[in-house]
């Protein structure tokens, strides 16, 4: 029984050891696998073959112990370390590796897997992937770039294919304007030659034909068919050109209409009267039958119109217009740009005019024109700003909204814009005089995905070429409570096992799971110096086993000669 009981001991013996070998090989043969975690044999022992169960002391026996004589060890486990790696930096923004705890999800055609493996790229139609074509497992984003955390799904990072654009909703201006400049109080007055009508003879009224009307040299000015073309000159830079097409029922009203959106001129509210005419800045037909036009006031806004400015398919209309009043008032202009949904530049003028002071405060009024505003009307908004003694600006009118109409385009109209007045001074010098300019403003023209940035927490960030950065989607991470239950399924992946407890999915930094870095990859733990140790620790075991069997065959070989 006894030599039988150790040729079986022994035989086990070989059997662990050989196991142990097995791990250990395959632990060196991972040694440069990405994201692999190394193994460990662990022994434990097998039933006894109890000979005696021993005896308690009393009066004339001190007591005996049990005598047992082992049947060999068995396996117990052959568990996961999983340790952290060490981390390599690649050359590819995609890689990535985990700080900490935690695996990848990924998901395939026999549902989620999970990895430590941080290998991804984009497959063809934009998706990350693992090198097996499993795909990245995270929050995607909604139509407008949130994140959406209530389910799962594939990460898609559409480079050179997404195209977005972003409409400009606040814009912050800068500069600083003179307070103690000339009050504005009037604006440029010009008025042309009288004008009849062909049919009455008499003076031209709102409601006369265009076709009908005539100069002082009895010359019809317009013919139906005709299309006619404005440009004039404000503070010395030529307005863009419109134009009004001529027909039968073309009106006087309709003409002076045109003329004042052109001129993008300025009214109603609490704009002050001119000084001087006593009238609303804008183009009135007067009871002589003159075209009569009050501009803006403040030295910027001053009109200028010649012989030239109005032509009729490209000939110049001979209607002259006399100066009798310049614009004046101190005074500052810019143009900048903004943008509508679509990415769209809209180009805005914008003119400051020191409207009125007292000995508390000083009071500038601010006009926007555009011709690319829907509306036939160039002015689209005017307000004001108070400096106070200090030249700070009053916090009550620092921002002020105004709307553009982009109906005549698919973007969204109308769209808002916010303006910041905030950072403006109300000191300056005179030599210096006033001046404004657009600091920021925070939308873009059209922009296609370029690039993209993964930060530690997983959030994916693109980059667009026209400067836009948009969340893209977030990657997400699994937690288990006990990893080591964690079934293998090959391709460093790993799959939900009984033992391993149900995942629990998180963004990474949260709830017990580490960070990701981006451009980076875990290298194996693999400890190829222990190995090697335990792998000469196992060798040696496994001969001395194979020792005992060799003993054991010459204590049988000695049986039979006995028996001869």
């Amino acid at each position: 029984m006894g030599l039988a009981s150790a040729l079986t001991t022994s035989v086990n013996g070989l059997a662990l050891n050989e196991t142990t070998i097995d791990v250990i090989g395959n632990n060196i043969a991972n040694a440069g696998t990405i994201g692999f975690k190394a193994s460990r044999v662990l022994f434990t022992t097998q039933l006894s073959r109890t000979l005696s169960v021993g005896s308690r002391p009393d009066g004339d026996n001190g007591g005996t112990n049990p005598r047992q004589i082992g049947l060999g060890a068995i396996t117990s486990a052959i568990s996961k370390e999983f340790t952290q790696g060490g981390i390599t930096n690649s050359t590819s923004p995609s890689d990535l590796a985990i700080q900490g705890e935690g695996f990848f999800v990924l998901s395939g055609s026999e549902g989620n897997v999970y990895t430590r493996n941080g290998s991804f790229s984009l497959n063809s139609e934009s998706e990350l992937v693992n090198d097996a074509g499993l795909k990245v497992q995270g929050y995607g984003v909604d139509g407008n770039f949130s994140l959406v955390t209530t389910t799962l799904s594939d990460i898609s990072i559409p480079l050179g294919d997404l195209q977005i654009a972003s409409q400009t909703q606040n814009a912050v201006l800068g500069g600083a304007l003179l307070s103690t400049g000339d009050t504005a109080t009037q604006g440029s007055l010009l008025t042309s030659e009288a004008l009849t009508d062909s049919t009455t003879s008499a003076a031209i009224t709102t409601a006369s034909l265009l076709v009908n009307v005539q100069n002082g040299s009895s010359v019809n000015l317009f013919t139906s068919g005709e299309t006619l073309s404005f440009s004039p000159k404000e503070g010395g830079r030529s307005v863009a050109a419109e134009t009004l097409a001529v027909t039968g029922t073309t009106t006087v009203a309709d003409w002076i209409a045109f003329m004042d959106n052109v001129l993008g001129l300025h009214s109603g509210g609490t704009i002050p009267n001119d000084a001087n005419s006593g009238g609303q800045p804008g183009v009135t037909v007067t009871a002589g039958g003159e075209i009569q036009v009050v501009g803006n006031t403040g030295e910027v806004n001053d009109i200028e119109i010649v012989v030239g400015d109005l032509t009729s398919n490209g000939v110049s209309v001979p209607l002259t217009f006399t100066k009798s009043q310049t614009a004046n008032g101190e005074s500052a202009i810019t143009d900048f740009v903004v943008f509508d949904s679509l990415g769209d530049q809209i180009t805005l003028k914008m003119t400051m005019a020191l409207e009125s002071k007292s000995t508390t405060s000083t009071t500038f009024r601010w006009f926007i024109d555009t011709p690319d505003d829907s509306g036939a009307d160039n002015a689209i908004a005017n307000g004001t700003i108070v400096f106070d003694g200090l030249g700070n600006i009053s916090a009550t009118n620092s921002t002020s909204t105004f709307s553009l109409n982009r109906d005549n385009t698919a973007a969204v109209s109308p769209m808002q814009v916010t303006l910041d007045f905030s950072g403006m001074s109300g000191i300056s010098t005179t030599s210096a005089g006033s001046g404004v300019k657009l600091v920021s403003q925070d939308g873009s023209s059209a922009g296609t995905l370029s690039s993209f940035v993964i930060d530690e927490t997983g959030v994916i960030n693109g980059v667009f070429d026209n400067g836009i950065i948009r969340t893209l989607g977030q990657i997400t991470m699994a937690r288990f409570a006990n990893p080591q239950g964690l079934f293998e399924n090959g391709g460093g992946t790993y799959r939900e096992n009984v033992s391993s407890g149900t995942p629990f999915i998180t963004t990474p930094g949260n709830f017990g799971v580490g960070t990701i870095q981006a451009g980076a990859i875990e290298l194996s733990n693999t400890d190829i110096g222990r190995n090697l140790v335990d792998l000469i620790v196992a060798s040696t075991n496994y001969r001395g086993n194979a020792r005992v069997i060799s003993s054991v065959q010459q204590l049988v070989d000695e049986l039979l000669v006995l028996g001869r």
